[in-house]
């Protein structure tokens, strides 16, 4: 599904959210294997389950031609500097729900790109009859979490001892939710 691009200036900082295209797959790859090395709140370490160019390139043709696929991208300056995704089911008994996942690169942390991908794929849900968002979060990422909360989100579970991180410990994955009230 598209999206229409808009844009955002946040703390100075401007920036567009716009669905991924086919051109973006490229600089998507090279930004995903940076994300993972900059943060532990993803479940990749630097380049595992690497996606080259002609993967990110399959993954946006199919996210276009499906009604319950999203993936948006944020460009500051024309660079790709994060994306989300929100990703449907074609089973009939799951199609009703969406998986959303987002990353962004850690120097664009505080301008509000998160949350606003947050806002626009709830918007586009609610408007595409989505029933509900689902993610995961680590334990750890409270503000992660209450920003998840803030938008609606509810705890449903947790997968103990789910991730093992760089400092030898076992956290816990959180599974939300959100209801589309309509």
């Amino acid at each position: 599904m598209l999206v229409n691009s808009k844009e955002f200036t946040i703390n100075g900082l401007r920036y567009i959210i716009r669905s991924a295209m086919e051109k973006d797959a490229k600089s998507l790859s090279e930004v995903r294997v940076q994300i993972d090395g900059e943060t532990e709140n993803l479940d990749r370490e630097q380049g595992e389950a690497y996606i080259d160019e002609s993967g990110f390139k399959q993954i946006i043709k199919e996210d276009s031609e499906r009604v319950n696929n999203l993936f948006l991208v944020v460009e500051v300056h024309d660079r790709i500097v994060g994306f989300c995704r929100c990703e449907g089911n074609q089973l009939k008994r799951s199609s009703h729900k969406v998986d959303f996942g987002v990353c962004v690169l850690k120097d664009f942390w505080g301008y509000g790109i998160g949350k606003k991908f947050l806002e626009e794929s709830i918007g586009w849900a609610d408007e595409n009859g989505i029933k509900k968002i689902s993610l995961k979060v680590l334990e750890t990422n409270n503000k992660a979490i209450k920003l998840y909360q803030k938008y609606g989100f509810e705890v449903e579970g947790s997968l103990k001892k789910d991730k093992l991180l760089s400092d030898g410990n076992f956290y816990n994955t959180i599974l939300m939710g959100r209801l589309n009230p309509s």
